[in-house]
């Protein structure tokens, strides 16, 4: 039987996708479980539907081009809502519990949500998708439906989202516990001289603020790190490496690692938010969930040095 066209379409897709996973054609024919040729022959449609070209052909061999990389983030956004979406029709026909997809950066992982997925699973016995990326990345996860609840901060924009507000923070120094910063009640710009600095990357606002403080200070930083995310300078301060400024609710996120934290200024104020999709309608799994995310956050204690 002839497939619809938008199971074609929904299949050069796919294969498209374990093209690039495997690495080649043939790779991706045995994951499959479809012939060499066929792979091709997708390709060849999918090429053909959307006027572009993905790949160049060498010797029996098809080698991605860039337009295929940017294409498989997408690829990969679509499919991966269309498999939640999958999962989620069958949940609600064999009246499964329901499983909750929240959105956070990854540093949340270490005390937050640890608490947050207890009170879940006690109260909804539901269970949990934890999904991370940038404050930017979780408002696509909300807005493409990858999560149903975010963690992030302000602002935000209020003809696409609602949140609840979570707590506020200020900048603090995170650093060993035997450095000279222990006898310190605030640390300055001027502090910072000497030291090295383990620092979140340039396109962060935060490193512009707190760059722009110590040259106004007449100090030039001495970074020994730069880092993509929340969560992995903790290791590099808790090894002795360097200073890292960064805020009271992350900071709090390091209590297993007995840092050193002292409040620094200048400093920025910081709001964090639970997110959601604005106009969404919430089950009752979802209340049990925001109300989780909140409690846990309220039952943080403040960081200390």
């Amino acid at each position: 039987m002839e497939l619809p066209q938008s199971d074609l379409k929904l299949r050069q897709l796919k294969v498209f996708r374990e093209v690039l996973r495997a690495g080649s054609a043939r790779r991706a024919a045995v994951a499959l479980g479809i012939s060499q040729p066929a792979v091709s022959q997708h390709v060849k449609l999918l090429e053909a539907t959307l006027g572009i070209t993905l790949f160049k052909r060498s010797a029996n061999r098809i080698v991605p081009l860039q337009e295929a990389w940017e294409l498989l983030r997408n690829v990969e956004l679509a499919l991966t809502s269309l498999d939640r979406l999958g999962a989620s029709i069958f949940a609600m026909k064999n009246e499964e519990k329901q499983r909750i997809a929240i959105a956070a950066p990854s540093v949340f992982g270490f005390v937050t949500l640890p608490k947050v997925v207890a009170m879940i699973h006690s109260k909804a016995a539901s269970n949990v998708r934890s999904i991370s990326g940038s404050y930017e990345q979780i408002g696509e996860h909300i807005l493409a439906g990858r999560a149903d609840l975010g963690i992030s901060r302000l602002p935000l924009d209020p003809t696409l989202f609602e949140w609840a507000p979570l707590g506020s923070a200020r900048n603090v120094c995170i650093f060993h516990p035997d450095h000279r910063f222990s006898k310190h009640t605030c640390i300055e710009a001027y502090d910072l001289a000497g030291e090295t600095i383990v620092d979140i990357d340039p396109q962060f606002a935060a490193h512009q603020m707190n760059f722009n403080a110590l040259r106004f200070a007449g100090v030039e930083p001495d970074i020994l790190v730069e880092f993509d995310c929340n969560g992995h300078e903790a290791g590099y301060v808790s090894a002795g490496l360097g200073i890292s400024i960064t805020n009271e609710i992350i900071a709090r996120e390091y209590a297993a690692f007995h840092l050193g934290i002292k409040p620094v200024e200048p400093s920025a104020l910081y709001h964090y938010v639970a997110i959601w999709q604005k106009g969404r309608t919430f089950s009752n799994a979802l209340n049990v969930s925001l109300e989780a995310i909140i409690d846990a956050f309220s039952q943080m204690p403040p960081a200390r040095g």
